[in-house]
């Protein structure tokens, strides 16, 4: 962004809110321009950028919010995520907005930890926790070269925005502390991701389509590039869904590289949002069993349609390619229509992966979580809304056994699927609890698939 003009703004010892947000009005006010924060801690509670304004870390400059969710009652935003509704940086409705340069911004999620559930692997977090990054309704929307470290929600959640360029971005989360996405592309068209370094305990790129505060869809998500990504991820790497209340189409993910992580390229169908014309290729994939409290266990590609609500059954998933895949998995494939709106015109094509054994055994099972038990998990049976919870045999509800043990590739009820040259490398002899088949085929709902129901 060409900056009209220039103010520097040099580090303090106490809370500098007043004076960074005086500074963005008044560049905003005239025309726009760069709010440099020059080298050292800055500490601040939320800031709301205005239309023209560029935020410029220089290197050097750490930008410190303060750790209190209290703190961020006035950078509130409409969309809720995670009982959340405030972030650290907002804007609504602005035009020409960046945040860039060598700087960082440290988060301070371990202020938002409340303990250790060791018995599912993940950090407690705390009730309420701010996003670090919000901006609604924007236009013309950059945000490059920073680097954001240890998120305690979601780190950049770009809402209802068009022309959206994230550029060389580092993202350090801990990585085990749940719902710390990555980067959430919500409802936005026309969005480019590239050359940027995640690592998060969730989800690393994800695109979705919420509901907005008047109970219906934001809008569609269209248009999305992502390339060139370096993603470790403990739930899904690259990833469409859960939430579809509005339709997804035209995405391409492309030249990317997924390691330790649990799932590498996955889809998910919830509500009543269509899915469509979306590509994964060329992409280097690692994936690792991880406990039974992430989603998944170390799949390669995982894409399933589920009606979380019955009254608003999910929609399809159509037209998906997926080339060029290489790596290692401790988990399957598993593509699986449970709902009628169904999967149609799949192609796999030149997929070159190894199957492992992990160590915890949990990618012997396939999972179809967020399930509508996770809503609202049962009093008895433990766990955290909209993630886990157990049924009375003690299981993760989801979680499903294959029939016949893990295949390589787990195809149930889809409506046109081409394979070509998928090659899936699988130990010899096969280890206990693996299907003996490496493609299995069903044509009817997976065994069990309504165990789930409360």
């Amino acid at each position: 962004m060409s900056a009209p003009s220039l103010v520097a703004i040099e580090p303090l010892d106490s809370d500098n809110t007043d004076r960074l947000q005086a500074a963005i009005d008044r560049l905003s006010a005239s025309g726009g321009g760069r709010l440099e924060l020059l080298a050292g801690i800055h500490l601040c509670r939320g800031l709301r950028l205005r239309s023209g304004v560029d935020l410029h870390l220089a290197a050097g400059a750490i930008l410190r919010p303060i750790p209190d969710y209290a703190a961020y009652a006035h950078t509130t935003v409409s969309v809720i995520a995670e009982k959340s509704d405030r972030g650290m940086i907002v804007a609504s409705d602005a035009r020409r907005i960046s945040l860039t340069g060598k700087g960082r911004i440290e988060a301070g999620c371990e202020n938002f930890i409340i303990g250790d559930d060791e018995t599912v692997g993940t950090f407690i977090p705390a009730e309420f926790r701010p996003r670090v990054v919000v901006f609604e309704g924007c236009d013309e929307v950059e945000i490059s070269s920073v680097t954001i470290s240890r998120s305690p929600m979601w780190t950049l959640h770009f809402v209802d925005c068009t022309d959206v360029a994230v550029r060389n971005v580092t993202i350090e989360n801990d990585r085990r502390l749940p719902n710390t996405d990555g980067i959430v592309l919500d409802a936005c068209r026309g969005a480019v991701i590239e050359d940027c370094s995640i690592s998060t305990a969730d989800d690393g790129i994800c695109l979705k389509t919420s509901i907005g505060p008047e109970g219906l869809a934001i809008g569609r998500c269209e248009n999305i590039l992502v390339r060139r990504c370096s993603v470790q991820s403990l739930s899904c790497a690259l990833k469409i869904g859960t939430e579809t209340h509005g339709d997804v189409t035209n995405v391409l993910f492309e030249d990317c590289s997924v390691s330790s992580s649990s799932r590498a390229l996955g889809i998910f169908s919830r509500d009543g949002g269509r899915i469509s014309n979306v590509r994964f290729s060329r992409i280097s994939v690692e994936c690792r069993e991880t406990p039974d409290g992430f989603w998944g266990s170390g799949e390669a590609l995982t894409v399933n349609v589920v009606d979380r609500i019955a009254e608003r059954p999910a929609g399809a998933i159509e037209n998906l390619i997926v080339e060029d895949v290489t790596g290692r998995m401790e988990g399957a494939i598993t593509i699986i229509a449970a709902a009628p709106s169904g999967i149609r015109n799949v192609s796999l094509t030149r997929i070159a992966v190894d199957q492992q054994p992990g160590e915890l055994g949990t990618g012997r099972t396939y999972d179809l979580r967020p399930t509508n038990a996770d809503l609202a998990p049962r009093a008895d049976g433990g766990g955290r809304a909209n993630a886990w919870t157990r049924g009375s045999d003690g299981r993760v509800i989801g979680l499903q056994d294959y029939p016949r043990g893990m295949p390589a590739v787990y195809v149930v009820d889809v409506a046109g699927i081409l394979m070509k040259e998928v090659r899936i490398t699988r130990p010899t002899p096969l280890p206990q609890g693996w299907n003996e088949n490496d493609v299995v085929f069903e044509t009817a709902a997976p065994d069990g698939s309504g165990a789930w129901q409360n």
